[in-house]
């Protein structure tokens, strides 16, 4: 799960590197796109998701992905240079994706899930979230 989660954010990290320049709009949605296909269809194979259940993971990771990438871009056009708000936009959209999938998953589904990385992944997101916030006071 980790790494999935590693190879899609540098996916989409990679849309603000210099070495994305040369793609187009296009060709860089297009690789999002197979990215999240790739982990819904890894997700439905490792907790044997329904149909109804494949549909929703992919809504969510779409939309909330999408969203993810505009944030970025809109800070990156606003040249926020500043990396810790750059992991806590992607911090705030893997944890509505952590929440969303809790409410759609069964309760084994569930389980399955988080150890395959999430909780993990969860406990270091609180862990900069808490680091951030005594950062602000």
């Amino acid at each position: 799960m980790k790494k999935t989660i590693l190879i899609l954010l540098a996916a989409l990290t990679g849309v603000f590197a210099g070495a994305q320049e040369n793609k187009t709009p296009e060709e860089r949605e297009k690789e999002l796109y197979e990215s999240i296909q790739k982990q819904v269809d890894r997700l439905a194979e490792q907790l044997n998701l329904t149909g109804g259940q494949i549909f929703y993971v992919d809504s969510i990771l779409t939309h909330d992905y999408n969203a993810m990438v505009k944030e970025l871009n809109d800070m990156s056009t606003a040249r926020v240079s500043n990396g810790s708000l750059y992991e806590a936009v992607q911090d705030k959209w893997a944890e509505r994706i952590y929440q969303a999938f809790e409410k759609l998953f069964t309760q084994e589904q569930w389980q399955e899930y988080l150890k395959s990385g999430a909780s993990r992944e969860k406990k270091l997101r609180d862990k900069r979230a808490t680091k951030l916030n005594k950062k602000q006071l």
